[in-house]
């Protein structure tokens, strides 16, 4: 079975020891496709899709800059969810 496929089953089916990696303090799963930097970034674009707590955000905004994310990268993943979110979710 492709990969991608059985991470969707995994996911589809709530594997706790599968949601436990992925939960990890800023890990990504040692089989990714996407670097430590594009997964940072897209929890920071999630954090505003789920209008999460401004500590989550700020806790995100920590992560991406560790895994090596600039200050423009991640206003950039901001502009990229204003389209889905809206401005004022983005600007919150």
């Amino acid at each position: 079975m492709d990969e991608y496929k059985q991470h969707l089953r995994r996911l589809a089916v709530h594997d706790d020891e599968f949601l436990d990696a992925l939960a990890v303090e800023g890990g990504v799963c040692t089989t990714s496709v996407i670097d430590e930097k594009t997964a940072a970034l897209v929890r920071v674009a999630a954090t505003v899709a789920v209008n999460a707590a401004p500590h989550s955000f700020q806790h995100a905004v920590t992560l991406a800059l560790a895994a090596g994310a600039s200050s423009d990268e991640i206003v950039a993943s901001l502009e990229a969810v204003t389209p889905v979110t809206g401005a004022a979710r983005v600007v919150q």
